[in-house]
Formats: structure tokens, C-alpha cells, sequence
């Protein structure tokens, strides 16, 4: 499946490749997820395609600078993170799916993640 994601004014505009619907996310507690409202679903790097210009794109890093916080220089949204995933080394895309129109934000089954502990 295909998901179009973007910022809320349109800025940051993305695609983002999934093997299936999207049923499950997580909720983070840390202190940047908790203020954002963010609800995340994970991916490969090489399944997400960055649509708009980089130009638009601002990217914040907090605690142990390991992941990239990008958010829209003009609405201030923030769509999604880059990382790398600490399990198997490759480049990794947390997106949040509240920044994506086509997921049913009241199907899915979302999973709590103690990341303020971390």
C-alpha cells in the first residue's frame, strides 16, 4: 500500500510504502512525543520518499542525538523522525500517522512505549 503524508500546510509532502494497511502504532511518552501527540508506525528508509524540497524541512535532535525530529519550517508539524534501528543497523522512518489522511486514526490498535525512561 501506498500512504500520502504530509505537514499541515502542505510544505513537507511525502509517500510513504507500507506491505500492508496500517493496524498498529505507538504511543510514546517521551518528552517530544508527549508534547506533539505523535502516534508512530515504523519503516524502512528506502520505503519513504520525501515529495516537496528539503528546504522546507527543519530537523530538531534531543537527549542522545540519534534521531532526526523533522518538522515543517512554515506550520511547525512534525511528520516524521530518521533514524537508524538499534536491532538491525539499517536507516529506519518513524512516521506519524496522524499525518496521514487515509489512515482511520479509531482502527487502530495502539501499543504504549515507555521512551521517557530512556
Amino acid at each position: 500500500m501506498e500512504y500520502q503524508g504530509s505537514c499541515h500546510c502542505g510544505r513537507i509532502a511525502f509517500t510513504v510504502q507500507a506491505d500492508a494497511p496500517i493496524r498498529d502504532v505507538i504511543d510514546c511518552n517521551c518528552s517530544m512525543c508527549r508534547r506533539r501527540g505523535s502516534l508512530l508506525w515504523f519503516a524502512p528508509r528506502e520505503a519513504f520518499q520525501l515529495g516537496t524540497d528539503i528546504a522546507d524541512v527543519a530537523t530538531y535532535q534531543f537527549n542522545t542525538h540519534n534521531i532526526d525530529h523533522h518538522h515543517c519550517r512554515a506550520c511547525g508539524t512534525a511528520p516524521y523522525s530518521e533514524a537508524v534501528d538499534p536491532r538491525s543497523g539499517l536507516p529506519m522512518v518513524a512516521i506519524n500517522v496522524r499525518c496521514l489522511p487515509q489512515v482511520e486514526l479509531g482502527g487502530l490498535s495502539i501499543t504504549s512505549f515507555d521512551g521517557a525512561s530512556r
